[in-house]
């Protein structure tokens, strides 16, 4: 039910974190991946795992918010592997924090631009590939933060992945018809590079913010996008799905 045998799937930011960990169970599950994030080398060394564990991958460097770069992926998956039927829509940055009154419209829409726009420049080409393919899955990275906490001092972060969610709705009742599911996957504190836990007691501090009392490893994130991605999830789409150890919820 999990399986993705003969699927081919795009995954953006790749190259650290809840990227890597899903693009590598993504092939594990059957499914030749085009992964995707600026730094080449990262990407090249997922790719020789993928390969060395017996999948099949191509990397392709680039900026998210370059529409050139969208059409590009989209183009090697159609080329390379015969088509697209997944992309996982990950890549995003936290960018600046602080109050209102201090952030500059030029860091507001780099945010937006990372955020946001880059996720409707994928969904513009990625979805007439997976018409072509008979459906597939459109998945985004949003957040509980904006959602169903607020969290001062990340107006921007907050707004443009707010935005993630809107735009998962609107796909999946326009492209339903066209049996693409798109959904919007909310990960709760995950212990990544980009975490910013810079000491212990800011670790644990995050941590109790979940009622789980930790924070998740990037393979359960990746878990929950596999459910997504997969027929597993057949009949869900429009929803915001969330797997956040319990952070929206808790009060202790």
């Amino acid at each position: 039910m999990f399986a993705l045998t003969n699927k081919v799937a795009i995954v953006t930011g790749a190259s650290s974190g809840i990227g890597r960990a899903t693009a590598k169970l993504f092939a594990e599950q059957g499914a030749s991946l085009v992964v995707s994030a600026r730094r080449q080398a990262e990407l090249d060394a997922l790719v020789g795992e993928i390969e060395e564990a017996g999948g099949s991958a191509a990397a392709l460097a680039g900026d998210v918010r370059d529409e050139a770069y969208a059409k590009a992926l989209v183009e090697l998956a159609v080329e390379r592997f015969g088509g697209l039927n997944i992309a996982f829509n990950n890549a995003g940055a936290v960018g600046q924090m602080g109050p209102i009154s201090d952030l500059s419209l030029d860091s507001w829409r780099e945010t937006l631009d990372t955020n946001l726009t880059s996720a409707f420049l994928g969904a513009k080409y990625q979805v007439p590939a997976m018409i072509e393919r008979g459906g597939g899955s459109l998945i985004f990275t949003s957040t509980f933060v904006g959602h169903t906490v607020g969290m001062p001092g990340m107006t921007g972060y907050a707004a443009s992945k707010a935005g993630l969610i809107g735009l998962t709705q609107v796909l999946a009742a326009e492209y339903g018809p066209k049996a693409i599911r798109v959904n919007a996957l909310l990960p709760g504190g995950t212990d990544t590079p980009a975490a910013t836990f810079k000491t212990p007691e800011s670790r644990t501090f995050v941590e109790n913010l979940h009622a789980l009392k930790r924070v998740a490893q990037p393979e359960e994130i990746a878990r929950s996008a596999l459910y997504l991605a997969s027929d597993a999830s057949s009949f869900t789409t429009g929803t915001a799905l969330f797997a956040d150890g319990g952070v929206s919820i808790n009060r202790t």
